[in-house]
């Protein structure tokens, strides 16, 4: 019998050598390590573009309250409502999705900071995360 019938002893199978299990861990590693600041930016992006999104609503929801309450109305509940807070619950009706306050509303790090009269219909101001103003 040739040498190259014979069959190997059972002891032998075939199987990945250590060096290649380290090479292919390494290069999966690699790959990840380039890959986690694309997702951590992926992220951000995402809730940046979530509260400017719900921002407009919160302007389009300034805009239903006006049309629905009457101009000279809507301002005097507007300014009797001193705070934010209490500005968002007059809104609330008129948004489709409505948390029960703007803290809640707005996602982690952003807020909302409502204009002085509803009737100019001014845009909302985005705070954005370090107190920075986001231009939408």
């Amino acid at each position: 019998m040739s040498p190259s019938l014979i069959s190997k002893p059972s002891r032998f199978k075939a199987a990945f050598s250590m060096v290649e299990l380290l090479a292919a861990v390494a290069i999966m590693g690699i790959i990840a390590f380039m890959a986690i600041p694309s997702v951590t930016k992926m992220r951000s992006d995402g809730e940046r573009n979530l509260a400017i999104a719900r921002v407009e609503s919160l302007n389009i929801a300034m805009a239903s309250f006006v049309q629905a309450e009457g101009r000279s109305r809507a301002e005097n509940q507007w300014q009797s409502a001193g705070t934010n807070a209490a500005k968002y619950t007059l809104l609330r009706p008129y948004l489709a999705f409505a948390e029960d306050t703007i803290v809640r509303f707005m996602p982690s790090g952003y807020s909302a900071n409502f204009g002085n009269s509803v009737v100019a219909l001014q845009k909302t101001t985005l705070i954005g995360p370090g107190n920075v103003t986001i231009r939408y």
